[in-house]
């Protein structure tokens, strides 16, 4: 078994106009590759969901998060993307 590295950024990202605190982690799975996202509402409430990687961009699954998270994910995309390519 070799060695993995952990994968953990976070990222300001402007959604419903303010920055808001994306936290990034890289899940261990043997099949897929996931991260986990988390980020605050304005109440303190943490949202949490998963980015998966399809065939070119990283999607957000299940779409069970609101509509100012979904309007962002070609910017979560580009998060990851950018912080990988330090990898």
């Amino acid at each position: 078994m070799g060695f993995v590295k952990l994968i953990q950024f976070t990222r300001l990202v402007k959604a419903e106009g303010r920055l808001r605190e994306f936290n990034f982690r890289k899940v261990k799975t043997p099949d897929e590759e996931v991260f986990s996202v988390n980020v605050c509402t304005e109440r303190g409430d943490r949202i949490v969901f998963t980015m998966q990687k399809n065939e070119k961009d990283w999607r957000i699954t299940p779409n069970h998060v609101p509509q100012w998270i979904l309007k962002n994910e070609n910017s979560l995309n580009e998060a990851i993307d950018d912080e990988l390519k330090n990898w």
